[in-house]
């Protein structure tokens, strides 16, 4: 069975995994310590190759992230190492990763672009996946529904699906 792995980047992110038919098999929290610097949380490389390697995935989707103009050097460090942290897990197990622009993976599930819109994630990925819905019932489980729907992005962009694709179970018109 293929296996696939989307990844909403960041603390706060998730991780994602789908057949390669967009079932949702399960969702992890990125995994994060208190051994950043200066005691920072800060994605830890160890435990999420222990995810990455347990998934057995053969394939990767990632939201492409960067620091914005905003970000202090400390934030924008902090972006490229949790980057830096899931393309070498990625590279080192063998998996290809696929980078997706927010405004890519919005557009195939059907969510207006910007951050005053990231509960539409929760919406989606419910609707999606109906029988998962408990792993999307908080507000602060934006980030499991977007990591969800960047894998499904990412299977539609294999598949040549760049329309919206319809929800889980419902036949393309």
């Amino acid at each position: 069975m293929t296996i696939i792995i989307g990844i909403d980047p960041g603390l706060d992110g998730a991780l994602a995994v789908l057949t390669h038919g967009g079932e949702l098999i399960e969702i992890h929290d990125m995994p994060t310590l208190l051994d950043g610097a200066k005691g920072r949380r800060a994605v830890n490389p160890a435990l999420f190759a222990g995810i990455v390697y347990s998934t057995q995935a053969t394939r990767a989707f990632c939201e492409l992230i960067g620091p914005r103009p905003t970000d202090g050097s400390a934030a924008a460090f902090g972006f490229g190492r949790s980057r830096g942290i899931i393309e070498g897990v990625l590279a080192a197990a063998g998996i290809p990763l696929a980078m997706i622009a927010p405004p890519s993976w919005k557009r195939v599930a059907g969510i207006a672009p910007g951050k005053e819109n990231k509960d539409s994630a929760r919406s989606v990925a419910i609707s999606r996946w109906p029988s998962q819905a408990a792993l999307f019932a908080r507000k602060c489980d934006c980030d499991r529904a977007e990591a969800a729907l960047i894998g499904f992005a990412g299977l539609m962009r294999v598949a040549g699906l760049h329309a919206q694709a319809p929800p889980h179970g419902e036949a393309r018109s």
